[in-house]
């Protein structure tokens, strides 16, 4: 009997195969990362939400986490500076005379001159997000904690800005660096994405000039060597290694900096670009026709498979009064018997939107389609 079933234990549950287990115990652990990422992400976003944007109500860009400084200095940065100009600044005695803010000062430092309301003073965005804490004496805390409110003197300003090399002049710096589109990581990401669509379009129309100049010519892709030290490589390779030496963008994309990913040479990109090419002819053709009263001229026609595929050609007046012939495809067929041959031709109407009420005429070379059904 222990030949034909598995024992089962003592517990209420049959033993695992540890495979499946250290499975499902993988399964678990990539689902729980999966998640710890996607609350790390909703956390970060709502703590971007939720910086204050009084200068006095921030805390310092130490206490945040290493990890987020730079999103933190971008948020604030990308908010601009706190800069109330409707606000109603209140008065204050300053040296036995009333004074109170005036909004013109943000004018000439539009960057990053803040006010807060809640401590009625001024601040600097820039050496709130990049003023070393250590290392530089003489640095003071007037315009990232404590505030200036000196009224009287705007000269205090302007000696916070201080020299080229200034501890607020490199905070300045800092920001611009920060938020410099070249030196941005996301946006080299962006730059470098950027110009693989451009090569990718480059390839792309090379290719699809090559499809139409084949298809013009009636001549064939494909060759019996495709290889890379091959002396003929076929139609559609050799004219994209032609054009590809009369066109720089072509030539360095192509042949020299080739993805080994891209797959716009090979021959199913080639028939996914002819039949893209064969619907917008078709397309081309029905809107010639438009409305007008058509004939349809039917034969047989064998490929080297020796399948049996129906040609179809129509024939119809323009506007211009002259005599159009088209060929509109070939479709393969079961049987060429009368029955298989309309339901290929109802496909064909249905597929193209033609109306059988315009048909005046059809032809079938006289082919005998009454042969015995096996």
């Amino acid at each position: 009997m222990e030949k034909y079933y598995q024992k089962v234990t003592n517990s209420e549950e049959p033993s695992t195969p540890l495979s499946s287990k250290k499975s499902k115990l993988d399964n678990q652990n990539s689902e729980s990362t999966k998640l710890g990422e996607n609350s790390k992400s909703t956390e970060l976003g709502e703590l971007l939400e939720n910086l204050p944007s009084d200068p006095a109500r921030r805390k310092r860009i130490l206490d945040y986490d290493p990890n987020i400084h730079d999103q933190v200095r971008r948020h604030y940065l990308l908010k601009c500076p706190c800069q109330p100009r409707s606000h109603k600044f209140p008065q204050r005695d300053i040296y036995r005379t009333k004074r109170r803010f005036n909004s013109s000062w943000f004018d000439d430092h539009v960057e990053w001159l803040e006010y807060s309301i809640e401590k009625d003073a001024l601040f600097c965005l820039c050496c709130y997000l990049f003023k070393p804490e250590h290392g530089d004496q003489g640095v003071s805390d007037t315009f990232t904690a404590i505030g200036y409110n000196n009224w009287k003197n705007k000269q205090g300003v302007k000696d916070h800005v201080g020299t080229v090399g200034s501890v607020h002049n490199r905070a300045l710096l800092n920001c611009q660096a920060l938020m410099n589109q070249k030196q941005h990581l996301e946006s080299v990401i962006s730059r470098q994405v950027e110009v693989s669509k451009q090569n990718y379009y480059t390839l792309l129309n090379a290719s699809i000039d090559c499809v139409r100049f084949l298809l013009r010519q009636g001549l064939a892709f494909r060759g019996h060597d495709e290889s890379e030290f091959s002396k003929n490589k076929g139609n559609f390779l050799e004219l994209l290694e032609f054009l590809a030496q009369h066109n720089e963008s072509v030539k360095a994309f192509a042949f020299e900096n080739t993805p080994r990913n891209l797959q716009l040479k090979s021959p199913s990109i080639q028939k996914d670009i002819i039949n893209v090419v064969a619907v917008e002819t078709i397309n081309a053709i029905m809107c010639q026709m438009s409305d007008a009263p058509f004939s349809i001229l039917v034969d047989e026609a064998r490929d080297h498979s020796v399948k049996e595929q129906m040609a179809v050609v129509l024939q119809f007046v323009d506007t211009k009064g002259e005599v159009i012939e088209r060929f509109v495809g070939i479709e393969h067929v079961k049987r060429t018997d009368a029955h298989s041959l309309k339901l290929a031709i109802d496909e064909l109407f249905s597929r193209n939107g033609l109306s059988i009420s315009n048909l005046r005429g059809q032809g079938y070379d006289g082919a005998n389609t009454n042969f015995e059904r096996k």
